[in-house]
């Protein structure tokens, strides 16, 4: 069976995407499918290409038991809806930005990240990174719910 394929993006790829990236990947690792579903993340934009999550991204992550210091942000490519079964937008803003760059054929890969997150009265993952106060822990609180319903998604459609 060929590997499922799941990229997080964000606008920056330093705070929600790099996130979701290291808390979905742990999840995938806790059900003995890090072989079968493989994870990676990117930004809309190329502002941090290059850069280690933001700080208190790292610290908020690492708070909770998950270690995203060794991600690298990069911007998404044209050749990433080819290779990714699921492209997951933080946001309404990236969502949009992603349905532009793919192709008609590939439309269907890309998702809101909250639809998984049907118990949350969100639609978008709020970027932390201007705010102040708990956004981050509150990030990582909306990820992990959200990071739950993908992969339970997951297994049902591809491991019944």
């Amino acid at each position: 069976m060929k590997s499922i394929n799941v990229l997080f993006v964000c606008m920056g790829n330093i705070c929600r995407s790099p996130t979701a990236h290291g808390v979905f990947e742990q999840r995938v690792d806790s059900k003995g499918l890090s072989q079968q579903i493989l994870t990676d993340s990117a930004g809309t934009h190329a502002y941090h290409v290059g850069e280690s999550p933001d700080p208190r991204s790292q610290a908020t992550a690492l708070e909770n038991g998950v270690d995203i210091s060794h991600q690298r942000a990069q911007k998404v490519k044209k050749e990433d809806f080819e290779h990714f079964d699921y492209i997951i937008a933080m946001d309404s803003s990236n969502y949009a930005d992603l349905k532009r760059l793919a192709a008609n054929d590939l439309q269907h890969k890309v998702y809101r990240f909250m639809q998984f997150a049907p118990d949350w009265d969100n639609d978008d993952v709020p970027d932390p990174y201007y705010g102040g106060g708990n956004g981050f822990e509150n990030v990582f609180k909306m990820v992990e719910a959200a990071s739950d319903g993908l992969l339970a998604h997951i297994q049902e459609k591809y491991f019944g």
